[in-house]
């Protein structure tokens, strides 16, 4: 796998073109609505934290940030936008370091589990402000499940694609 670099190129443009396209298609495709603070669970993180793994940190928050914060805008959820923007970015961005840097290509569902348990207490602090702490509270749990059945997903797609594609 080649790592994503500042250098803007055409391959470069059309991966990450296409792996915002399978996050927000992801995160569309099963959305599960979430009473307390009328957002929803979906597996669009799986995506995310696969693009952590391959893409790199660039590629892990922008890929992250706009893929889901399109797929936000397209199922109307449009006012968790901006904060998606950041979470699920910042969360691209996490288990990308984490993966690439610190655990050194090893590990990667740890990797994958420290940026979804990221997201998941990144939206629990919007939601304090958005609505109420015991609807931030009832809804972390189905975040921090999110988080880590996309680490989970995302490491089978990383053994699954080993060293065939990027």
């Amino acid at each position: 796998m080649r790592e994503s670099t500042s250098k803007l190129t055409t391959a470069n443009i059309a991966i990450y073109g296409i792996m915002m396209a399978l996050t927000t298609v992801a995160t569309m495709v099963i959305s599960i609505p979430s009473i307390a603070t009328k957002g929803y669970i979906n597996l669009g993180d799986a995506m995310v934290i696969l693009a952590g793994f391959v893409l790199g940190p660039v590629g892990g928050l922008t890929v992250g940030g706009i893929g889901s914060a399109l797929a936000d805008i397209l199922l109307g959820y449009a006012y968790y936008a901006p904060f998606t923007l950041v979470v699920k970015g910042l969360e691209g961005l996490i288990v990308a370091l984490l993966y690439r840097k610190a655990l050194k290509g090893k590990l990667s569902f740890v990797a994958g589990a420290v940026g979804g348990i990221f997201m998941a207490f990144g939206y629990f602090v919007v939601e304090i402000f958005m609505y109420d702490l015991p609807a931030a509270i009832a809804s972390l749990p189905g975040n921090i499940f999110q988080g880590l059945v996309g680490a989970f997903l995302a490491t089978i797609l990383l053994k699954s694609l080993g060293k065939k594609l990027f």
